[in-house]
Formats: structure tokens, sequence, C-alpha cells
């Protein structure tokens, strides 16, 4: 599927490219920004350009850069599940954390998924421990619908995880 540019008041999404692994090195090598990440930080540019290119290649996954018109800050994926339902991932340079890229980035492409894609639900897997997505979340919208323990062997232990989800009526 050919991804649209998706315009924000201060942001570009544009689909992520295999050039975006410099700059998505930051951070996806940062220890905090990973925290709750599925996979641990990466230790070699090598391994994030492997994984960029992995994403970007990927045509279940859609996955758009978050930018200012310039190098990724992060990016926003939209993961299949089936059909007319997309799970939503999203990760951001920590320098940006607070600044509201985040809720922009994620609320330009729930709204390209409801109105462009006609999803019918779009949901989010978060660990509880991970307040600022918790946040983020509620305030689009989303619904806490299940605590699922024990859920994740990632690299900080095994972790619960919060799913939230959002339906198309439920959209502003």
């Amino acid at each position: 599927m050919s991804l649209p540019l998706l315009s924000t008041a201060r942001l570009v999404l544009r689909p992520l490219a295999e050039s975006d692994a410099d700059a998505l090195h930051d951070v996806l090598s940062d220890d905090e920004t990973m925290r709750f990440w599925s996979s641990p930080p990466h230790v070699s540019i090598d391994q994030t350009r492997d994984y960029v290119v992995g994403n970007a290649a990927q045509d279940e996954w859609l996955t758009w850069a978050i930018t200012e018109g310039g190098p990724a800050l992060g990016w926003v994926v939209l993961g299949e599940h089936r059909p007319g339902i997309r799970e939503l991932g999203y990760i951001l340079h920590r320098d940006r954390w607070g600044s509201g890229y985040a809720g922009e980035a994620v609320a330009a492409v729930v709204n390209h998924g409801f109105s462009a894609m006609g999803l019918r639900r779009i949901f989010a897997d978060c660990d509880p421990e991970n307040t600022g997505s918790v946040r983020l979340l509620e305030r689009l919208g989303f619904r806490l619908e299940g605590h699922l323990r024990g859920e994740w062997e990632t690299h900080i232990g095994v972790r619960d995880s919060l799913i939230f989800g959002l339906l198309a009526s439920e959209w502003r």
C-alpha cells in the first residue's frame, strides 16, 4: 500500500525510508526511549539500519516517519490485525517528549485510518508503567479494554499489557 503524506500544524508524516536510519539511531539506541519497546536499545547503526529497512518494507505494518519537514524524529505505525482492525504503535525522540508531537502525529494517523482506510477499530498495546503513552491514548479517546498479566517477555523482564481500543464511531 502506498502511504500518503499526512500533515499537521507542525509536522509532516511521510513513509519511513532506509535513509531515516541515521536520524532514528538516536531514538532506537536510547535506553529511556526504548524502555517499554518490544526490543532492547540498539547497539550499532547497522542494527538500526536493518530494523528501519525491515519496517519500511513491511506491507502489513504501515509506517509513517514523524518529521518537522527534515530528519525523522520517530514514527507511527498501523499494523494489520484483521480486516478493518489495525494495531497502533509509535515512538518519538526523547528531546520531543512533552511537545505534543506524539499526540499530533498519532491523531493524524488515526484520522487517516478511520477516514481514508475505512477502519472500524484501532487498538494499542501499552505497558502499564508507560504513563506518557497511557495518557496520550486516553486523551485521544481510546478506552482501556483489558489488562493482560505477564503478556510480554522483554529486555526489562516479563511485562503486563494494557489494551486500549477506539472505534471509528467514537473518533471525534
